[in-house]
Formats: structure tokens, C-alpha cells, sequence
């Protein structure tokens, strides 16, 4: 299974009608292609199943919990799994042990998940598997009345417009004391972190729009480096260098100007689904 196989921790999840929500804890391969192959793989399995045609979108966030912080594991864990509850699909709260889209009964021992850390989220309430479960069960009802936690939602403004570099030089100055950002729950010091690490990427993609790189000029390079015509990218067919082109396309495309895995199926001509291992390969 994924999760075991990349080390991940899932602490908390729920599947809704559009969308779904995970707590993980980074492993040996990171967030982004851990998501990108758990939404591809489970996008195939209902196409295949439904006779139909879903694509995938994931945003995440990023949440670093210490003793005293501004975010706690169990407050996320809570508003998780308590979804359904809130959008009305479970009509009582005793219901949610029972309900098979949601992590919550794994946790409370009624659903065998056994890719899920239930163990970890129960060391927060107490030191015997009983009790804590007890204690878990009260703190999660207890969270149902809170509704929509705005601290806990990610994305917005800072992302849309490019980051903090592009809204600067629209002539909007960046706060003094803002020191962390919308996708990130955490210290200033593990923000400062995060926004680091992220910094570079941004800033290339921004810098390599400004340049004058588009998809074009992308399947321009990639068609001179394996001698072939733009075109045969998008052709059907499994012809190693077709095929390793196209990989090497979708990877620069997606990871180098951030152009999204359904826009680019649409360009090519192939499944989203084909999109995500194509750019799997070509890293």
C-alpha cells in the first residue's frame, strides 16, 4: 500500500461528495507525489468502476504542531473527521463510529484502517487505549458546535497572486509582523522554514513566465532534445522516445511553470490520470 510503502502517517481523513481531506506526516517521498499517486490511483479506480471521467485537484497545507502552539494535531484531527457531521450526511454524532468514509471509527477501534495511526492520536488523550478513546470521543463531540474554523483552512490571496514578490511590486507592502503565510499552521521559525524551501520554486516559476516560457516554447525544447516534431508528443502510441519526450514534457510543464494536470491532459490530448504518471517518469 502507498502509505506504508512511503512511510507516510495518516493521522485523520474524510471523503465528502467533492472533495476530501488527509493529516499526514511526511515519510521517505514527499507530500506532493504522495498525494499526486494516492488522487490518481483512486481517480482510475472510480473512472474504471463508474464509467466515468474525474479529474484531480489537491491543495495542501502545511501544519507544524508544538506543545502551546497556535494549532494542535487533535483540533485538526477533530475538525477532520467531524465533516460529515457538520454537512449533515451523518445525523448524530454516535453514527460517525460507523461511517466507512470518514477515519474516525478506525480511531475509536470500530473500522479495521490498518494504514491509519489511530494509536498516535489516542497518545494525546491518554496512556490506556479504553480511556483514551473515551476521552477522544468526548473532545471530538464537544468540537461540533465550532463550525467552519477559518485558522484552519489554507490557500487564498498570498498563493493566487504569485507570492509576496509579485504582490510587492504591485506597490502592496508586505506586513512587518507578518512572518508565516495562508498555507502554513505553525511557529514563525518552521514558517520561515517552509517559505524558504518554497521560496526558490516560486520564484523560478514566476521568473521563467516573465522570460517568456510557455508550454510552447517548453514542447519547442523537449522536441529538439529528442529529435522529434512537437506534435508526435500528443500522437497515440508507446514508442520509447514518444513516450519519454512526452514524460519529460508533462514533468517541466507541471513542476517548472506549475501548469496544472488538467489543463495539461487537455493540451495533449491524454487522461489526467496519464498526466500524473507521465510527469512521474519524466522527473
Amino acid at each position: 500500500m502507498l502509505l506504508p510503502e512511503t512511510q507516510t502517517s495518516c493521522y485523520a481523513w474524510i471523503f465528502m461528495s467533492n472533495h476530501a481531506h488527509f493529516l499526514l506526516k511526511t515519510g521517505t517521498a514527499p507530500i506532493a507525489k504522495v498525494m499526486r499517486r494516492l488522487l490518481t490511483g483512486y481517480v482510475v479506480s472510480f473512472n474504471h468502476r463508474h464509467k466515468a471521467e474525474w479529474a484531480t485537484l489537491s491543495k495542501s497545507l502545511q501544519i507544524h504542531h508544538m506543545p502551546g502552539g497556535c494549532v494542535s494535531a487533535e483540533t485538526v484531527v477533530r475538525y477532520i473527521h467531524l465533516n460529515p457531521v457538520r454537512a449533515g450526511i451523518v445525523t448524530e454524532f454516535s453514527q460517525l463510529n460507523k461511517y466507512r468514509y470518514c477515519g474516525h471509527g478506525s480511531v475509536m477501534g470500530k473500522q479495521d484502517m490498518p494504514w491509519q495511526d489511530g494509536k498516535y492520536v489516542l497518545g494525546y488523550f491518554g496512556k490506556t487505549i479504553k480511556g483514551a478513546r473515551k476521552s477522544y470521543s468526548s473532545y471530538v463531540e464537544a468540537g461540533f458546535n465550532q463550525g467552519r474554523r477559518d485558522e484552519l483552512t489554507g490557500g487564498g490571496l498570498i498563493r493566487s497572486l504569485g507570492g509576496w514578490s509579485e504582490i510587492e511590486k504591485a506597490g502592496i507592502k508586505r506586513p512587518v509582523h507578518h512572518k508565516s503565510d495562508e498555507r502554513i499552521l505553525g511557529e514563525s521559525d518552521f514558517a520561515s522554514e517552509i517559505l524558504l524551501q518554497s521560496s526558490e520554486k516560486y520564484e523560478k516559476k514566476y521568473q521563467l513566465k516573465r522570460l517568456g516560457f510557455d508550454l510552447d516554447r517548453v514542447a519547442m525544447r523537449v522536441s529538439e532534445l529528442y529529435g522529434i516534431d512537437p506534435e508526435d508528443m500528443s500522437a497515440k502510441g508507446k514508442q520509447q522516445k514518444r513516450v519519454q519526450a512526452r514524460s519529460l514534457f508533462c514533468h517541466w510543464a507541471v513542476n517548472e511553470l506549475g501548469i496544472s494536470l488538467t489543463d495539461l491532459a487537455r493540451r495533449i490530448g491524454i487522461s489526467v490520470p496519464a498526466v500524473g504518471y507521465s510527469v512521474e517518469r519524466g522527473q
